[in-house]
Order: structure tokens, then sequence, then C-alpha cells
């Protein structure tokens, strides 16, 4: 057949189904919006947001209500009866294999706004600083509290005040020109639980680490030691060291926390290196969950290294330090006080970011997909 000689029965060979009428423009929106899913499919409500880079998706309804009295509780239940709903939330097609995500759920405790449960690749994380300080420019900027109007928070700062597994979180968003342009939160007590400890790692072999917590247990690791300079273009290795020496740690000598069983488990690999701003004081990148690599400086990784400064003596009270990601994006860190968890010594830090909202929309689970739990090709 000659391609370039038009074939007199090719109308024919194909049929027509249906044929496209009308004005396509301003028709399609108004058809769209007026269409709605069967009544048996589950719909979820979601805004998306970013924080320094860091992907948040905010869950605000239609997931199903969650048993328990306190956020550790819910957590529980989360993970035994509806993991395949964090899957369907966090996994292609609707995310991806480093997408974040959290369920805003009711107060739980006297004084606070609301809980909040954070969820990655791998399950359900007992803290989050770059999930609060999204989820709080969310529910300023979009009026999810019942005093502000969406669209139109008030000029100054906010108090808010969340229940999350680790324990209640005090943040604040600044909010100049109805726009939140800071958000600032005083994490959950974080200590130093090793210096200088070593592990043997398959592929890498004896790798130095400080252990800490931040709300989270994490590995800190000297970059520089393993050749790393921290750039975006080393992703994959990151991943792969990042979860090898996880493994090898939790393997050979998992952390335990003083005060709740739930927490003792190590969450996450953080690499540190020198700053590649010279105004910042240094690089983080962390690699946690299922070797997700935090796109922001991760604040209770933040939290952990400046436990580990205090530990060391080579951070003074109140003194500010900005922390990089691998993109640059930064966070401010101080210590804030000193208290003791378990009958050690530990600071409390207060962590600041920006985040910014990205998207809004509604999550479709149809019951005879048989995708609908969500995959995973990496």
């Amino acid at each position: 057949m000659n391609l370039l000689v038009p074939d007199p029965q090719f109308k024919e060979k194909i049929p027509i189904v249906t044929r496209f009428r009308g004005p396509f423009r301003p028709t399609l929106p108004d058809r769209a919006n007026r269409w709605s899913p069967p009544p048996d499919w589950l719909r979820m409500r979601v805004i998306d947001a970013h924080t320094a880079g860091e992907p948040l998706r905010v869950v605000v309804s239609g997931f199903p209500e969650l048993r328990g009295e306190t956020v550790p509780e819910r957590r529980r239940d989360a993970r035994a009866r509806f993991d395949g709903l964090r899957r369907a939330l966090m996994w292609e097609p609707r995310g991806h294999a480093d997408m974040y995500g959290c369920l805003v759920g009711p107060p739980l405790s006297p004084g606070s706004d609301f809980s909040v449960l954070f969820t990655h690749n791998e399950g359900f994380s007992t803290m989050c600083g770059h999930g609060i300080i999204g989820v709080v420019t969310v529910v300023l900027e979009c009026g999810l509290l019942g005093e502000i109007e969406a669209g139109t928070p008030r000029e100054g700062e906010h108090a808010v005040v969340i229940d999350t597994p680790a324990g209640t979180v005090r943040a604040r968003g600044a909010v100049r020109h109805g726009r939140v342009e800071e958000v600032a939160f005083v994490n959950v007590p974080s200590y130093a639980a090793r210096l200088g400890a070593e592990a043997e790692v398959d592929g890498v072999g004896t790798v130095c680490y400080d252990l800490a917590y931040g709300g989270a247990f994490y590995a800190l690791v000297d970059a520089t030691h393993l050749g790393l300079t921290l750039l975006p273009s080393e992703t994959e290795r990151l991943a792969r060291l990042g979860r090898r020496i996880k493994e090898a740690i939790q393997a050979s000598s998992p952390p335990t926390h003083p005060d709740a069983e739930d927490l003792g488990f190590l969450y996450g690999t953080i690499f540190v290196g020198p700053a590649h701003d010279r105004a910042n004081h240094s690089r983080n990148v962390c690699v946690f969950a299922d070797g997700e690599v935090d796109r922001c400086p991760t604040g209770t990784g933040v939290s952990a290294r400046l436990a580990v400064h205090h530990a060391r003596g080579g951070l003074d009270d109140g003194e500010t330090v900005t922390i990089e990601s691998i993109l640059g994006t930064t966070f401010d860190g101080r210590v804030v006080g000193k208290v003791e968890v378990g009958g050690r010594p530990a600071v409390v830090p207060e962590i600041t970011g920006r985040a910014w909202i990205t998207g809004h929309g509604e999550l479709l689970l149809a019951p005879d997909d048989p995708l609908r739990e969500g995959f995973l090709l990496r």
C-alpha cells in the first residue's frame, strides 16, 4: 500500500462509533464538573502540598473512621485494617515511590486543634517535621480550622496544636498578605542515643554513625567518608546505601524508646555533609521508610542532629542553624529547652520552614479495579 496515496476504502475499514459535536471548550469543563462517580466508589478529598520540595498529600475526608482514644492506638488500627488504603493513597497510579501524606483527624487531647497520622511508601510513621509544616499551611490557608475563613486567614501568627503518634506538637504559622509564609513548631524532646557507634554493612564495610531520636530514630552518617557529595545525581546511590545501613543497624542493634514500644525502630539513615551554600550550616539527605529519599532537610532529622550537636558541645542554647536539603532548600533549627527522656538528657528543638499548596481534588477507588490498592515500580 502506498502511504502517500489515500486509501478510498479507509473510511469503511474503521467504524465510527460516535462523533463529537458542539463547541468543545465551553462545554467540557461544565460537563466534567457535573460528573459524579458511582455510589459504590470510595471518594477521598485531598489537598496536595510540598514542604521545601518534599510532597505532602493531606487527606481531609473520605478515609474510614479509626478506632482508638490516642493517636498511637489509631495508628495501630490504621496499620491493621486500612493498610490497603494507605497504599492506594501513596503508591502508583495515584502517587509514587517517594510519596508522603497525612490523615487529618479529630483532636484527641485537651487543647489540641486536630490529630494527624503520617503515611509513606512503607507504612505509618511516628512523627514528621515537614508534615507538620505542610499540614499547618494547609489548614490555615484553606480555612480548615473553625475560626478561619478559607483563603482569608488573618494576618499575624496563628497557634496550632497537633496530636501526633510521638506526642503533642505546638506550631505557629505566620500569615502575611493572606499566605502562610513560615511555620515553626516545637518538636517532641530529642536526644542522642549512641555517639560514635559502628555497624558492619554488606558491600560497604564498617560504617560509623550516631544514633539519635527526633520523633523517630535516625542513624547519622558522615557523607564525606563514603565519598558522597549529596547532589541529586546521587539519588539512586543514596537510596541503596541508606537502605543497607538502616537494615544492618536494625538487624544488629535496633534502638529502643524508653517510654513507647511503638517508637523503638530505626526509621532512616541521614547522610550529613558540608553545606553547598556557605551561608548555611550543613546539608542533610535522609533515606527513610523503604528507600524514600527526602527532598527536604527532614524536620525530625534536623531535631536529631540538634540533639547530637548539643551532646557533643557544638551548639549553644538558642543558636540557629540552617540545614540544606538535596535540593538546596532549607530548614532552620534551634534548641529552645532542655529536659530528660528516660533518665537521659534531651533537648527541645524548634524547626522552621515553609510549604506551598500544589493542588486539591478527589481521589477515587472503584471496587472492581484490580489495581485499586496501588502498586510500585522502582
